[in-house]
């Protein structure tokens, strides 16, 4: 392990304490795990402390961990991942809180400790179904205003609940049933039997 490395966990057990539940260090990188009753507190901790200086929040995303692995999950399904960059320490984190109720996954918002994670956490709520308490303007980003379900999900439908589209007769955008129907498709190649001879040529 890296000095570096072993001077951020240092400095992030004497800071945090047992509001860290894990510290991973793989590929050399940190994780910690948090509780959500802790997460928005130690937040703060990690972007105000001048032993760790995580000045900038540069990617949050949610993250479905029903069958992840491909091996069934034990315990809490959804949780936000968020990834931290101090510039003045030159370090990195990755922050995990699970949120506590897997059929309303809940979190506190971090819009008041970085601003830049509003996108973020409009796109966690919109394919993951996570909720922000604290943000101010929580609304689906990139799919359509009558769009139902979150299709990151693992247990979301391939083909989806609803389709839209544009109806002539009634002049408007409507909303129906899935019409697609599942189906096997094999490809089939079809050539000549002389194909690639140079005698046909």
């Amino acid at each position: 392990m890296s000095a570096t490395l072993e001077a951020l966990s240092q400095n992030l057990q004497e800071h945090l304490g047992d509001r860290v539940k894990s510290l991973k260090m793989l590929f050399g990188e940190v994780t910690i795990e948090v509780d959500s009753a802790d997460y928005l507190a130690v937040m703060q901790t990690l972007r105000d402390e001048p032993a760790l200086s995580f000045e900038e929040l540069i990617d949050l995303c949610g993250v479905d961990y029903s069958a992840y692995g491909n091996v069934e999950r034990v315990g809490k399904r959804f949780a936000a991942v968020s990834h931290l960059l101090s510039i003045t320490r030159n370090w990195r984190l990755r922050v995990r809180c699970f949120a506590p109720d897997d059929d309303f996954p809940s979190l506190p918002s971090l819009t008041s400790v970085w601003n830049s994670v509003n996108w973020f956490e409009r796109e966690a709520f919109d394919l993951y179904g996570i909720v922000f308490p604290g943000h101010d303007d929580l609304r689906r980003i990139l799919t359509d205003y009558g769009f139902v379900g979150h299709p990151f999900r693992k247990d979301f439908p391939i083909a989806g609940y609803v389709e839209m589209r544009y109806d002539p007769e009634q002049q408007r955008v409507i909303y129906q049933p899935v019409t697609i129907e599942p189906r096997e498709i094999t490809p089939r190649i079809v050539r000549e039997a002389t194909y690639g001879n140079v005698d046909n040529a």
